[in-house]
């Protein structure tokens, strides 16, 4: 994520326990923010609706409408997001900071309209009442705009105004669905409306933070359109890494377990409660990586590869490149370490947490908790090694194991359909082991020939890749030229 490592630097930097703890907490605010509040509203508003009267199909409408509209922004953004992150990285390189705000302005005016579009007409048929259908899709909306606000904040040293607009935005939403029960009654729309609010503060207050800190240079909106054809890559990456993380939470609602709550929505809440739990498990990995990884390896990184610039012998280089892959050996074995302890942690005293909070949960819904966290644990270290791949430009290396992770994922799912309910979880945490052992494969063969793919893997002349993204800015640019000629 642009920038955060050397930011989070300084903070690790700092002794003591009380600045450890604000290093990885600030890390989790960048890296899981938008989820945990999402995690947080879904709980929330369940409890509250259950308070003022709400059916338990309303519950599950409710609770429905909320995560098809989190799965399917996060899935369509997820396609623009490392393009993004990779271009305001090179944006901060090259001190361009005025051109950060416009580049976020342009790449609104493309996920929006689209976005909303293919939402909207999913809604159209969905069968929901038209105020449920407006308020999905301006959730929908805001969620894209949050998700790419993400791409953004790391850059940002307020953390601590992030954070104030995390909690006002728990707090709002609680209150709101507080009081419009306490008023009106419990009902989908009002409950809908609440978890509106909540998000809407939290994209104001960020896209506040942005345009605060951030220049703006009130030009090049859509500059970066070239880069979605030269790291078109990192599309496929964001789009695959998405589908082989929730497809096989879509593909059981329509199994043994799920059923059809109303119209289009399904839900099969045994396997989604237990799923939501465990996911929250790979957080102890996410920013383990960027707050640990990132900010040990990237001094080691940095000089290696700057000692190829014309200023290293042939023995500094070596030397440098030992030092780095063992830096990055000891980090990546300390992750793993780290989320197996963390996994194991959890299986042991969550579930004894979660069967004391009203989940109801039983015997089935253990199971598929315990099988998911060890998926869970598995991708969020496969993860991390394929970041590890794109911190090295390995793209094509990181797209293979992408697809390979989304192709597993989604088939076994499907597969596992034609079985007992109760081994629905095996199918994704089977594909999570695939795609750790394809990572670790591709990461061992790749750092072991590091100088010939940095210098004889590369083409002797700089070949740019005009595709469609680019044939879209020059057309731009001509019908901007048009209009001042005018």
């Amino acid at each position: 994520m642009a920038g955060i490592g050397f930011e989070l630097k300084k903070l690790f930097k700092a002794t003591g326990v009380l600045s450890m703890l604000r290093a990885y907490g600030y890390t989790g605010m960048i890296t899981a923010g938008p989820m945990i509040l999402g995690f947080i509203f879904l709980l929330s508003v369940q409890v509250i609706a259950g308070k003022f009267g709400m059916s338990k199909n309303e519950t599950e409408l409710l609770v429905s409408i909320i995560t098809y509209s989190l799965l399917a922004s996060m899935i369509y953004s997820s396609i623009f997001s490392m393009v993004m992150t990779r271009f305001v990285a090179d944006l901060l390189y090259e001190h361009k900071e005025g051109e950060v705000i416009p580049s976020l302005e342009g790449i609104l005016c493309f996920l929006l309209p689209t976005g909303l579009l293919l939402w909207g007409t999913f809604l159209v048929f969905s069968g929901v009442t038209f105020t449920q259908g407006f308020l999905s899709l301006m959730l929908f909306g805001e969620l894209l705009i949050v998700w790419t606000e993400m791409n953004y904040l790391s850059a940002i040293k307020d953390y601590r105004g992030i954070l104030i607009s995390y909690v006002i935005s728990i707090a709002l939403a609680v209150l709101a669905a507080s009081l419009l029960g306490r008023f009106y009654g419990g009902s989908v729309t009002l409950m809908l409306l609440s978890v509106v609010l909540g998000y809407g503060f939290m994209m104001t207050i960020d896209m506040g933070l942005l345009y605060g800190f951030f220049p703006n240079s009130q030009k090049n909106h859509f500059d970066f359109l070239p880069w979605f054809d030269e790291y078109s890559d990192l599309m496929v990456i964001g789009l695959m890494s998405n589908i082989g993380l929730f497809s096989h939470l879509v593909i059981a609602w329509f199994g043994g377990i799920g059923h059809q709550i109303k119209g289009l929505f399904y839900a099969a809440p045994e396997h989604d409660i237990s799923a939501l739990f465990a996911f929250l498990t790979i957080l102890i990995t996410t920013i383990n990586f960027v707050a640990s990884v990132e900010v040990n390896l990237y001094p080691k990184y940095r000089r290696y590869y700057d000692l190829f610039n014309g200023h290293g012998s042939i023995f500094e280089i070596e030397q440098a490149e030992k030092e780095m892959l063992t830096v990055l050996d000891h980090e990546l074995i300390y992750t793993a370490r780290r989320q197996f302890y963390g996994t194991a942690l959890i299986l042991s005293v969550g579930l004894v947490i979660l069967e004391r909070l009203p989940l109801g949960f039983d015997a089935l819904m253990e199971g598929y908790f315990r099988i998911l966290c060890v998926g869970y644990g598995a991708y969020a270290v496969a993860n991390v090694l394929t970041l590890v791949l794109m911190y090295f430009t390995a793209y094509e290396d990181a797209k293979k194991a992408n697809i390979v992770f989304a192709v597993t994922t989604t088939v076994l799912s499907l597969v596992s359909l034609l079985f007992e309910s109760k081994y629905y979880g095996f199918a994704f945490a089977f594909g999570s082991i695939v795609y750790l052992v394809y990572g670790i494969n591709r990461l061992m063969t790749y750092t072991k020939r590091l100088p010939y793919h940095i210098l004889s893997s590369q083409p002797l002349l700089a070949v740019h890749k005009k595709g469609l993204g680019t044939k879209l800015y020059l057309w731009m640019l001509s019908m901007e030229k048009k209009r001042r000629s005018l």
